[in-house]
């Protein structure tokens, strides 16, 4: 692709808890490609570990959420 016919570069924020930034200069084919791997390799590993990351998964959020106080007189 000449320099004059390079896309224009797309300007993402990521969100503040993002553990990194992605490029800007990936053309749509090579974001693509990142994304078709990265889903083989999630179905990949929940063939292998699925009940273990479940287990993990159903561990953090028992402990990421506190019950809510119960009023035994409070309307339903």
């Amino acid at each position: 692709m000449a320099a004059s016919m390079k896309p224009p570069r797309r300007q993402r924020s990521s969100p503040p808890n993002a553990a990194f930034e992605l490029p800007s200069h990936w053309t749509p084919q090579q974001a693509l490609a990142v994304f078709e791997c990265i889903e083989l390799m999630r179905d990949q590993l929940w063939l292998a570990y699925g009940p273990d990351i479940q287990r993990a998964w159903r561990g953090q959020l028992a402990t990421e959420r506190t019950p809510p106080g119960l009023d035994p007189d409070a309307p339903f």
